[in-house]
């Protein structure tokens, strides 16, 4: 199996809110739909069982009809402090996990999120199809969240 470190993609973000409002974002329903798909895109919540080993099941409708589904299983939960969940995002990532992580810092949070991909040729695969831009206009959707819910 191939370095961690070379098979990761990580962004970190601080928000300006504190961190139960930010844990409160990324495990209700009514916040995810308003946040989880980039800049510009409607998200349906079909499925949400925040719980280790709950599954999470996510739509995006495209302009051509389809849907993106995007799906996963609850790994590992710390309140407050982190979640790992398992994550397909058909047709385009497969088979990665999701790391996100809480850390209050004051009235602010600290946030580091990261996609661990099977191969280090999967991970740079992903990472040149827009990882970066992808998920940075989803936190952005979620600042923007943040802002007006504090």
């Amino acid at each position: 199996m191939s370095d961690l470190k070379n098979r990761t993609l990580t962004l970190e973000k601080v928000f300006e809110a504190p961190l139960e409002l930010v844990w409160e974002a990324w495990t209700t329903s009514e916040h995810i739909m308003r946040w989880w798909a980039p800049q510009g895109m409607d998200l349906k919540v079909l499925e949400h069982d925040f719980r280790v080993g709950g599954k999470w099941k996510y739509a995006m409708p495209m302009p051509d009809g389809n849907e993106f589904i995007s799906e996963g299983t609850y790994k590992e939960i710390i309140e407050m402090e982190k979640i790992i969940t398992s994550a397909d995002f058909r047709p385009m990532t497969e088979n990665v996990e999701l790391h996100a992580y809480f850390e209050r810092q004051g009235d602010q949070t600290k946030f580091t999120f990261s996609v661990v991909h099977e191969t280090e040729e999967y991970c740079k695969q992903q990472e040149e199809m827009g990882f970066y831009n992808g998920w940075a206009s989803a936190f952005d959707r979620l600042e923007t969240l943040l802002l007006s819910t504090k």
